[in-house]
């Protein structure tokens, strides 16, 4: 009996233990996965950087750190917007002039209509679709025009802060921003905006894309620390002091903090 006991005692110890220790990743299915199956297409210039139209990144997607290794993708990758800024890696072996090598890539925007008529459909910037071929064969490849790849969610990794670009329609009353660089999740649920004046904290919605919008009450003034929590994870963190008291519409503003 007392042998039993310890049993069912060391039982509980191990599975308590593996419980606690649990990474939270490893609880998300999106990163785990392995590889499934999808199409990709690509669009614009052949070696273009694509759009970051439908997310709010406009033209930030031709340089560091997203390097014109973009996405549009379909509904279930774009998802409404929410997708923006989730990185995937994605890779082809099936065309003779496929490298086999993944690359990564992050959702940048929306490819709506006919995107919508596979499960997963990747319309790639010229330039990363270019990468997924093996050397002196990107012209090739891209002649294809459609081809199947695979594709699995991954962190997000930046060698920069999360970086904040005022929308140029922000004033004394309302503000404004998209958010870009995001590491870890790569997207962003929710969004409060913390007055280093004030003990209390103003909720942002979502205005579209990567864009969160607040009215800034009366006599409210910055700088303005930055409470994020991602989507999946349900990762939080502050972007301590990141948009300054004197801010301008247009401005982009860096912090030191992003998720790992």
């Amino acid at each position: 009996m007392f042998n039993y006991l310890i049993t069912l005692a060391i039982l509980f110890a191990l599975s308590t233990k593996y419980c606690f220790c649990m990474d939270s990743q490893s609880l998300n299915n999106s990163f785990v996965s392995g590889f499934s199956p999808a199409v990709a297409t690509w669009y614009g210039s052949p070696n273009g950087a694509g759009s970051g139209g439908a997310c709010g990144f406009a033209n930030d997607v031709a340089n560091p750190p997203y390097n014109g290794l973009i996405s549009a993708g379909n509904q279930n990758l774009f998802k409404h917007g929410q997708g923006c800024g989730n990185c995937y890696q994605v890779k082809c072996t099936e065309n003779p002039a496929c490298s086999g090598f993944p690359i990564v890539v992050t959702i940048t925007d929306e490819c709506p209509g006919t995107c919508n008529n596979e499960a997963f459909h990747f319309d790639l910037s010229g330039k990363a679709f270019g990468y997924l071929a093996k050397l002196g064969q990107a012209d090739k490849l891209r002649n294809a025009g459609r081809i199947n790849i695979q594709y699995q969610r991954v962190p997000c990794k930046y060698n920069t802060g999360i970086t904040f670009k005022i929308d140029t329609g922000s004033n004394a009353n309302y503000l404004a921003f998209s958010i870009e660089f995001v590491g870890g999740d790569g997207d962003i649920g929710s969004v409060e905006l913390l007055p280093s004046k004030s003990k209390g904290s103003l909720y942002m919605q979502k205005s579209w894309g990567c864009t969160w919008k607040v009215g800034i009450p009366a006599v409210t003034n910055g700088p303005y620390s930055v409470k994020l929590t991602t989507i999946e994870s349900r990762s939080t963190i502050i972007a301590t002091n990141a948009i300054p008291g004197n801010w301008s519409p247009g401005k982009y503003y860096h912090s030191a903090a992003n998720f790992s």
